[in-house]
């Protein structure tokens, strides 16, 4: 008789800790398949700490198949589920698809970011919910910094060294604590930048930072912000947001290069394509996390709407700590379903909370009792470090390396800001070169921002952010690369739509030059007037190699490519430079 098979669709809080409970259960009665983008779970609360230079990444990241030996990985997204023929079609990391039969399945696929129909955010905002994101976060603010202080225009300085946070929630609220230090840190070390004031904006149009805790919390943390000269505006948030600034609702244009939006988050939206009953969004599930109707189908997480049974009426909120016991719950309650054990209602009791403000400082509450100060930091690390499922030690030498050493501010150039749209349906998944990703999660009353279309880099990584003047491809000076050439300069006029200037026809971004491979190209440049239809064609006079052959064929993109437009990252081009049979 063949084991019956468990399909868990996310790995997060809520499905981390389903499998892992599941597979201790089950102990191989059961085939446990977990569907995940990535090959970790990520621990979220400490990703402000990953963007400020606290925690290198793999801290925070903890290995699936390493700490799930009895657990299959199934490294994909699912694209669809099929409730009646019990399937789970799904795309993997290299565009194979795959289907997945189940015999119970658990829906914890967890959330993304949450928009608002604001003109501009999409195009020129980043979010936090994704390990790119705060890499990226972490380059971005670094290389800001680094630009304001090289530049003369005490204008586009400010600029640079403003960063304004929307949400004053936890993670805007952490984003802006770790950051203020993080920025004032460079500043401070560094002679030459003497007279730089970085200044970082906290914005929500609650009545008060993290609405959603306890007052004395609250009060707590707008303290220790002020302290640290953090511009804290409550009732206010961003009207529109543009290239060289955002708009407030107070009317207020702030000058800034760098948007973070933390404004919330909203259930995959996975669930909304199943046309099960919804509540907000989130699926709805009965006490016992199963799907009425479905009994074969589990649900747990952001993605779905518990019954809170201490407040009857309402829904658990979406945060981690629910995720995390709503997993342990539904693990016990499809073993259950098997047969093994008893079935669960799910209830909870508020153990407290913990917000990390960085340096000693932090806001907490354990078992009710308000803590502040280094109390309060000595709580909330010590509570991540017993809530970590991995990397403990690795987290405490880090942290002890961190109040002993200065932290390395370097740019690693690893995620680039077209990598990480704010729009989209897999923010743990930064977009590679030519492969297509997810897409937009079509939500929010937002458009696709032109980022998610790879069609051009939002404001703030365009070589920093700066203006059209400062970016490669924009309006470049004169005597600049990719502009006009100054009269003298060797070399002549460059050629029309080289790069930067006219992008090419059947390029990545436009019309290709009559110098790329397949064109014609430009005349007066080096080495006299080339052959038509490099490589492989009729070569320029006086070149060396003599004649080759003359029918090899150009080089065009694949039909796969990117849609045009201006910063886009270029795909795969097949490769014709390759010595075949019979070529000498």
């Amino acid at each position: 008789m063949s084991r019956p098979r468990i399909v868990i669709v996310g790995a997060g809080f809520a499905g981390y800790r389903t499998a892992r409970t599941l597979s201790r259960l089950a102990r191989g009665r059961a085939e446990i398949v977990l569907l995940n983008p990535t090959d970790y779970f990520l621990y979220l609360p400490l990703l402000p700490q990953v963007a400020a230079g606290i925690l290198e990444p793999r801290r925070v990241t903890v290995s699936l198949s390493g700490t799930l030996p009895h657990v299959k990985l199934v490294l994909g997204e699912s694209d669809r589920i099929d409730l009646d023929a019990r399937q789970v079609h799904y795309t993997g990391p290299e565009g194979e698809v795959g289907t997945l039969d189940y015999d119970r399945l658990v829906l914890a696929a967890g959330s993304v970011n949450k928009l608002l129909p604001i003109p501009g955010v999409a195009e020129h905002a980043h979010g936090f919910r994704g390990l790119p994101e705060a890499l990226y976060l972490r380059d971005h603010v670094t290389r800001q910094v680094e630009l304001a202080a090289a530049t003369d225009d005490p204008g586009r300085c400010a600029a640079r060294c403003t960063f304004v946070v929307v949400g004053a929630g936890y993670t805007g609220t952490e984003v802006a604590a770790h950051g203020q230090l993080f920025t004032d840190a460079q500043v401070a070390r560094h002679p030459m930048r003497t007279g730089m004031r970085p200044r970082w904006l906290l914005l929500d149009i609650a009545d008060r930072v993290l609405p959603e805790l306890d007052e004395r919390l609250s009060r707590t943390a707008d303290t220790v912000l002020r302290e640290r000269c953090v511009d804290v505006r409550m009732g206010t948030s961003v009207k529109e947001a543009t290239h060289d600034g955002v708009l407030l609702t107070d009317g207020e244009f702030v000058d800034t290069h760098t948007l973070v939006w933390c404004v919330g988050v909203r259930p995959d939206p996975l669930v909304e394509s199943l046309g099960l009953p919804m509540e907000r969004g989130r699926l709805l599930v009965d006490p016992h996390l199963q799907v009425p109707g479905r009994p074969e189908v589990f649900a747990c997480g952001d993605a779905a709407a518990v019954p809170d049974l201490e407040k009857p009426g309402s829904y658990t909120p979406m945060t981690a700590q629910h995720a995390w016991r709503q997993g342990k719950v539904c693990a016990h309650n499809v073993a259950a379903s098997f047969g093994d054990g008893e079935r669960r209602a799910y209830r909870h009791k508020d153990m407290g909370f913990v917000v990390d403000l960085g340096g000693v400082k932090a806001a907490a509450n354990p078992l009710g009792v308000n803590l502040s100060g280094v109390a309060a930091g000595a709580v909330t690390r010590g509570y991540h470090l017993a809530a970590m499922p991995g990397n403990r030690v690795r987290v405490a030498a880090d942290w002890l390396l961190d109040a002993v050493l200065p932290r390395q501010a370097v740019q690693l150039g690893l995620v680039r800001s077209w990598s990480v749209p704010l729009d989209t349906a897999s923010p743990e998944l930064a977009r590679v070169p030519g492969e297509p990703g997810r897409g937009s999660s079509s939500g929010g009353g937002t458009q696709q921002p032109a980022a998610a279309r790879r069609g051009s880099e939002p404001a703030g990584d365009r070589a920093g952010g700066g203006s059209a003047e400062d970016r490669p491809g924009g309006a470049s000076a004169k005597n600049r690369p990719g502009g006009e050439p100054a009269a003298g300069r060797s070399g002549g006029e460059p050629a029309k739509k080289q790069p930067g200037g006219e992008p090419a026809k059947k390029q990545p971004g436009g019309e290709p030059a009559k110098n790329q491979p397949g064109g014609e190209p430009a005349k007066n440049q080096p080495g006299g007037e080339p052959a038509k239809k490099q490589p492989g064609g009729e070569p320029a006079k006086k070149q060396p190699g003599g004649e080759p052959v003359k029918s090899r064929p150009a080089v065009t993109p694949p039909p796969d490519q990117p849609p045009p437009g201006p910063d886009v990252a270029p795909g795969p081009v097949k490769r014709t430079d390759r010595t075949t049979e019979g070529d000498s």
